[in-house]
């Protein structure tokens, strides 16, 4: 591959690797740094996207760097949030959460995981089930969902509630979600990118964050890689449409992770 087809290559797959880190580190910041560095190492070396499959080379990558940095998940200016958020994670299996969001955000076979973590795919399996064990029964908290459409809006609200969270409310539009946040502040929210009555999802729930501080959110939309540039601020926690059971309680207990543990309950 010329190094014109493998930069184009490079550049499709690079939004979802964006998604994998951010919510692999529950930050935006934190995950392009090591998307970017990602980049750097292949830059350096080519060799490192010897296989056919740029993504299988992309994630292999990463995941060395992952790997050799120790895996760290909070800033060195850790707040009592990110330090509460890195017990809860040091209390997982090693590789699961990995395995778990490969498997579940980015819809990975067993065979591509084994592949990029350099693991058995038996292992790669185990590592995934043992994840969904250990993150679905952590913690416990309230969720609020912003969903215009009726089907879908229930469908998130069974999948939450079958996990053992609260859900707070369902807001179809930008004036009911600052209304039903205001009568009972959530834990997690849960929002479309398109709303009802034309409004934005987004300017909604950075409205929501502008008065009740920071809290995890996980936004659905059809097209993930129009917030996943790192060009400007954008979420950490992102569901493709349409999406799976599996990838709203993959990416709902990883949220959780990184949520205040304020009123939170730990199963």
């Amino acid at each position: 591959m010329s190094a014109a087809d493998l930069a184009q290559s490079i550049g499709r797959e690079l939004p979802y690797l964006r998604r994998y880190a951010r919510a692999l580190t529950g930050s935006q910041t934190a995950g392009d740094n090591y998307a970017a560095a990602t980049l750097e190492a292949i830059l350096s070396d080519r060799s490192l996207m010897s296989d056919d499959d740029t993504r299988i080379g992309l994630f292999r990558t990463f995941h060395a760097i992952w790997q050799s940095s120790g895996q760290p998940v909070a800033s060195e200016d850790q707040s009592g949030r990110e330090a509460a958020a890195q017990g809860h994670l040091r209390g997982l299996t090693a590789n699961s959460r990995e395995a778990l969001l490969l498997r579940t955000i980015e819809e990975l076979r067993y065979d591509q995981i084994a592949q990029i973590m350099q693991v058995d795919q038996d292992e790669a399996e185990e590592l995934v089930q043992i994840a969904l064990n250990e993150m679905g029964r952590a913690i416990r908290g309230r969720v609020m969902i912003i969903e215009d459409e009726t089907i879908i809006a229930m469908d998130l609200k069974g999948i939450v509630q079958a996990m053992g969270h609260e859900v707070t409310g369902i807001a179809r539009t930008h004036t009911a979600a600052i209304e039903l946040a205001g009568d009972r502040r959530p834990d997690l929210i849960l929002a479309d990118i398109q709303l009802a009555d034309g409004s934005s999802g987004i300017d909604a729930v950075n409205e929501l964050l502008g008065s009740l501080g920071d809290l995890p959110v996980i936004f659905i939309t059809a097209f993930p890689e129009r917030l996943l540039t790192g060009d400007r601020p954008e979420p950490a926690f992102l569901i493709s449409k349409p999406y799976s059971e599996e990838q709203v309680r993959s990416a709902v207990s990883q949220a959780m992770f990184f949520a205040s543990t304020d009123g939170l309950g730990v199963a």
